[in-house]
């Protein structure tokens, strides 16, 4: 016999340890962000410790294959209750059951309620959790023991909502009262644009909902305070107490700190750049021209008459089983027709003899950044004779050169609203978007506007390329010396950039970053200009200067923690920063703090103009 089937007959079977009360109950606390107290426990389960069947998957594993699954759980459950209430802990008592288990309590409503009443814990602190939401196959048949359960007092909640089981089905037909959101969507959420979204996505639905929501998978306070910025009132996790037999009784100092933690989150959203290759949907949309086509078979006579009634077309493909096989030009079709004899001798031809037969084809979905390459593509032929707009392979339209540029040309500028291309850092709406989170919670933070000394000499002299790298060089060096989950860096455009800083040391972070971009800087010049210290250029004025190397300048203002009686705008504001700017590249050190005095009477001086030039 091995040892392995020695172990497995000497462990104790799931009736066993049930009959022996071998089964322990530990806790792990809920925490409302509201004031940082505990709002309740989450009841979990082990077998004998050290053990084989400690943990709950082996426990679970082994009830399975004895097919007491049902059994283990009213156990555990009961098992929680005796020790909740031993406890003597205030709050509500979070407890686990599977679609199995309540189906069996919907044919027992009166053995679930008296359940719930065992060892003094009243039905009103109840929370049932649904775990195994793949096992719900008829819904119809949980509503009256949910209907039971709540009128007794208990509330619902749906587990791990996110997971593949957990559908919006169920929270629509369902209604929960709390919906715990999966581990996996909370964890890395302060970096995660994505899944940021998605919890996004969540909160808009539990507020029409009317549900709480409890963000479980906790572990760092990263993690907590983009949470509790977004809104979400409640979390579990590692950072706030791991399961445990004496439950917590209050929230830890480092915990309750992070909690009331004066910062503001940069949501993952504003560092997230727009994709390097955007949907095209909205450029094909804008340059679609919906157009009716030609068979195969069809004549040049058909094509003169196609072109004689609609004279503001300017081609027509030629497609077969839906698909373009050609195109014919307008302008090329009756420059040839007008020539002598041309009606007569190919009128009745087939059409492909005058056209194009490999036309430039662009599908609906492809990328903006796709599209651009027929821009630079030595293939120039769409410019004359435009192109084919395919949907999954079909013909759906045409397009105009003309209409190329403009469409490719509009997204790019509607994305570096949202993300500079050329940096990928944020743009102007998601820098305003912050600034008004910063004022509307009253944080205090430091606007420090950046912007390069000579970098407009230098771009001439070496050409937009090099100017590209010296501006990704700066954006690299700022980007080093801010706190991700803390500061905002954002760029305005051409050599401006603008952080929020909510770092202690945001000062030192700033000359940091002055030094370390001066330096690098002159690694962009040519030898002979790094020994000559600069180039020679012209001014604005056309005059001959000499331009020393391109260095960093930061002008910072201070924006005071208020009481919200004055609300400053994200324009008001960037407006001061840039006033610090100026007077910063003036100054040898690059760097200007123009201190929370002058700070808040140019701001209000600022917030004066505007309201001046709206009246």
């Amino acid at each position: 016999m091995s040892l392995s089937t020695l172990t497995r007959s000497a462990a104790p079977s799931i009736e066993e340890l049930i009959t022996r009360r071998q089964l322990s109950a530990v806790f792990q606390p809920i925490v409302d962000f509201d004031g940082g107290a505990i709002l309740g426990y989450e009841g979990l389960i082990r077998g004998p410790a050290g053990s084989p069947l400690e943990s709950p998957f082996a426990l679970f594993a082994q009830a399975n294959a004895e097919g007491r699954v049902i059994d283990l759980e009213r156990a555990a459950a009961l098992t929680c209750i005796q020790a909740f209430a031993k406890s003597a802990c205030d709050g509500k008592l979070f407890l686990n059951f599977s679609a199995g288990a309540l189906r069996h309590l919907a044919t027992a409503r009166d053995d679930a309620l008296a359940l719930l009443r065992q060892a003094g814990v009243e039905p009103e602190r109840i929370v049932i959790e649904l775990t195994e939401q793949s096992a719900v196959l008829d819904i119809n048949n949980f509503l009256p023991v949910l209907a039971a359960l709540r009128t007794a007092g208990a509330q619902f909640a749906l587990d791990d909502y996110g997971t593949a089981n957990a559908s919006m089905n169920l929270w629509v037909r369902l209604q929960p009262d709390v919906v715990k959101i999966d581990r996996f969507f909370i964890h890395d959420i302060a970096s995660d644009p994505l899944k940021f979204e998605a919890v996004r996505a969540m909160q808009h639905f539990a507020n029409a909902s009317g549900a709480r929501l409890v963000a479980e998978g906790i572990e760092n306070e990263a993690d907590l305070i983009v949470v509790r910025d977004m809104g979400i009132g409640c979390g579990q996790g590692y950072f706030f107490g791991r399961p445990n037999a004496q439950p917590a009784r209050a929230v830890a100092d480092d915990a309750r700190q992070a909690i009331r933690a004066g910062h503001i989150a940069v949501f993952p959203e504003a560092t997230r750049t727009v994709s390097a290759s955007p949907s095209g949907g909205m450029a094909s949309a804008k340059m679609l021209v919906r157009a009716p086509s030609l068979p195969r078979r069809a004549t040049n006579n058909d094509v003169l008459d196609l072109f004689n009634r609609l004279p503001d077309l300017h081609a027509v493909a030629v497609v077969e089983n839906d698909e373009p096989v050609a195109l014919i030009n307008r302008r090329a079709f009756m420059d040839r027709y007008a020539l002598p004899y041309h009606r007569e001798l190919f009128g009745k031809r087939p059409c492909l003899l005058f056209a194009n037969a490999s036309p430039v084809v662009i599908e609906k979905s492809m990328t903006v950044e796709q599209m651009a390459k027929l821009l630079a593509s030595d293939d120039q032929r769409y410019l004359a004779d435009g192109f084919v707009i395919t949907d999954n392979g079909k013909y759906a339209g045409l397009g105009t050169g003309e209409n190329l540029v403009r469409a490719v040309t509009e997204v790019r500028i509607e994305a570096a609203r949202y993300a500079n291309p050329l940096t990928f850092l944020p743009g102007n709406i998601p820098i305003s978007s912050h600034i008004s989170r910063l004022v509307d919670n009253d944080a205090g933070f430091y606007a420090c506007y950046v912007d390069l000394n000579h970098f407009k000499p230098f771009n001439d002299q070496y050409g937009y390329w090099q100017g590209d790298e010296v501006l990704k060089f700066a954006a690299a060096v700022l980007a080093d010396v801010c706190e991700p989950t803390r500061d905002f860096l954002g760029h305005v455009g051409g050599d401006d950039f603008l952080i929020l800083y909510q770092s202690e040391d945001w000062q030192e972070r700033v000359l940091r970053a002055i030094h370390v971009f001066n330096e690098g800087a002159q690694r962009y010049y040519a030898p002979e200009d790094r020994l000559a210290g600069g180039i020679h250029g012209e001014d604005r004025r056309g005059n001959s200067t000499f331009f020393s190397f391109v260095t960093m300048a930061i002008g910072c203002v201070r924006v005071e923690p208020g009481d919200g009686s004055v609300m400053y705008s994200s324009e008001e504001i960037a407006s001061v920063a840039a006033v610090a700017k100026r007077r910063a590249k003036q100054d040898p050190t690059g760097f200007v703090l123009i201190d929370a005095d002058e700070s808040a009477a140019l701001l209000r001086g600022q917030l004066e103009v505007n309201h001046d030039t709206r009246n």
